[in-house]
């Protein structure tokens, strides 16, 4: 786990690659393709790219319209501008009809870092978790966030994927496969089941590493899907484990933390569930490493806080 990438710089080269095999593809961008990298499928595919200027609502429309006549769109902005300034449109003109538009959040997060609360989407999947007919990823590193920009394209519905602009080593090798909805155990143990996503995928695989010295073994489970979840793989943790832990970027309101609780929830004897994350609050300035350590999200505070739990 030594090359730290950028999920946002491993989208846009898998977009670009995407779009040299499949002409159906098009990709729009609220005047933020360098950010999001959606610039690299502007400069290979020109007549394909739509810039729109600043109006996130009008290209999300656009976009409707053109999955409408058989197009793959993939519409890119910063993740608190395409769930935020365009729920409406994005609720009414893609996820009732359930088009095909691919949704893409870049510089989710807390990490997004200086640029504080009005740039800090901490509430983005459990905008998009709410609609009828929305998949939600959150991949995990470069290698998944590859994988998945190619796998949306032929998910038969609308999709919200996130990324972040905060650099993570790879996880996965290439023999990984990655499918919608799948759910996948990066380690076993038999002490507490973790449940990830996104950065915080390594971010829970550092404090598993961190508890195996106290003797403590988790099972560290990345869920880079989180609507619709992988209910099977949630079920059998919570007949196996005496604690369940979510761990996300994002508030623990609607969340991953809500999607796994909400699973668990009707189930007799369901163990407690440790929600990990930002709570109930906006984000603020600082750097990415700053404010992951503020809300906790760092491997030894996830540990910490693990221990706390287990007594």
């Amino acid at each position: 786990m030594s090359i730290l990438t950028e999920t946002r710089f491993a989208y846009g080269e898998a977009l670009r690659d995407l779009g040299a095999r499949r002409p159906e593809v098009v990709v729009l961008d609220a005047d933020l393709y360098n950010s999001t990298r959606s610039v690299l499928f502007r400069d290979a595919f020109p007549n394909r790219f739509v810039d729109v200027g600043i109006s996130e609502a009008d290209m999300v429309s656009t976009a409707a319209g053109m999955a409408a006549t058989g197009l793959i769109p993939y519409a890119n902005s910063f993740a608190m501008f395409i769930t935020g300034v365009c729920y409406m449109p994005i609720r009414t003109q893609i996820a009732y009809p359930a088009l095909p538009v691919k949704l893409i959040g870049s510089s989710a997060g807390l990490t997004q870092g200086p640029d504080g609360a009005s740039h800090q989407s901490l509430e983005d999947i459990s905008l998009m978790r709410g609609l009828p007919n929305m998949a939600v990823i959150s991949p995990a590193d470069a290698v998944e966030t590859r994988l998945a920009t190619a796998a949306i394209a032929d998910w038969p519905g609308p999709v919200y994927m996130r990324l972040g602009r905060y650099p993570v080593p790879d996880l996965f090798d290439a023999d990984y496969q990655f499918a919608v909805g799948k759910a996948v155990t990066m380690r076993e143990g038999g002490d507490v089941a973790i449940f990830a996503t996104g950065h915080m995928t390594w971010k829970a695989l550092d404090a598993a590493e961190l508890l195996a010295r106290d003797r403590i073994e988790a099972r560290v489970v990345n869920v880079s899907t989180i609507k619709p979840l992988d209910e099977a793989v949630v079920r059998d943790a919570a007949a196996r484990f005496p604690l369940l832990v979510t761990v996300e970027e994002h508030s623990i309101i609607g969340g991953l933390g809500g999607a796994v609780a909400e699973c668990v929830s009707g189930l007799r004897g369901a163990p407690p569930l440790l929600r990990l994350g930002v709570h109930d609050q906006f984000g603020e300035s600082g750097l990415a490493g700053e404010l992951l350590a503020l809300h906790r999200l760092t491997g030894p505070l996830i540990a910490e806080d693990i221990r706390q739990a287990l007594g």
